[in-house]
């Protein structure tokens, strides 16, 4: 099964099956940091100004493709997001805090390229292998990545059949739709491009928590 349309990646990929539990995964809106290309992960950061446009064209996508629930990673960023689609549908939000973004360690407010700079053996050894070699001080990104399945997994199943807005982070989502997918996670860089912010990909989850990834990167505004 797959979908296309003209600003997104259509995929397809995973099990060939049409039932189960549709997830609709959303990339917070901007942050001053992600602005300047600076890794965020746990750190408290505020939207810019376009963020919070973007959190407002996700509100308005929700008033016109419902969703049964909303779920979110306790970050405030995450949160802030979430929060048009929510008012649009009368609805409250959900937070997991299995959703929250990986640890970055060292890296928390800098940029790979200051980090590369400083160190440029350890930030080589990232880009080929991001698991086998995480960021001095981060979070094991497989430790991420199952406890992130996990999570999409438990929503889906409180949720039969239903559909359901999932905001959260890229690191994470590319994690977790690797373990999903049955791809290694040292691949999430390069199978899967940078989410864009406020984008939606659509996961379906059967009751066995099998999935198949319908659409990926698909904005929820062009303009944004």
């Amino acid at each position: 099964m797959s979908t296309r349309t003209s600003t997104g990646t259509s995929t397809g990929m995973g099990m060939g099956t049409s039932t189960g539990t549709t997830l609709l995964l959303a990339r917070h809106g901007q942050t001053v940091w992600h602005a300047e290309n600076r890794y965020a992960g746990v750190s408290d950061v505020p939207l810019t100004e376009t963020g919070r446009a973007q959190a407002d064209a996700l509100g308005r996508w929700a008033r016109a493709h419902p969703v049964d629930a909303v779920w979110t990673s306790p970050v405030s960023r995450a949160v802030i997001t979430a929060d048009p689609a929510c008012r649009a549908l009368g609805l409250t939000p959900r937070r997991e805090p299995d959703l929250r973004e990986c640890d970055f360690g060292v890296l928390e407010g800098r940029t790979l390229a200051e980090f590369a700079a400083e160190d440029p053996a350890a930030a080589e050894a990232f880009r080929t292998d991001p698991v086998a070699h995480p960021f001095p001080d981060a979070e094991n990104p497989a430790d991420a990545a199952e406890r992130g399945a996990a999570a999409l997994r438990r929503i889906a199943a409180a949720h039969p059949g239903g559909r359901v807005l999932v905001v959260a982070h890229n690191t994470l989502f590319r994690l977790v739709l690797c373990t999903l997918l049955s791809i290694p996670a040292r691949e999430y860089r390069r199978v899967f491009p940078r989410l864009r912010n406020a984008a939606i990909s659509e996961l379906l989850v059967d009751s066995a928590g099998s999935a198949a990834l319908l659409s990926l990167n698909v904005p929820c505004d062009p303009d944004l």
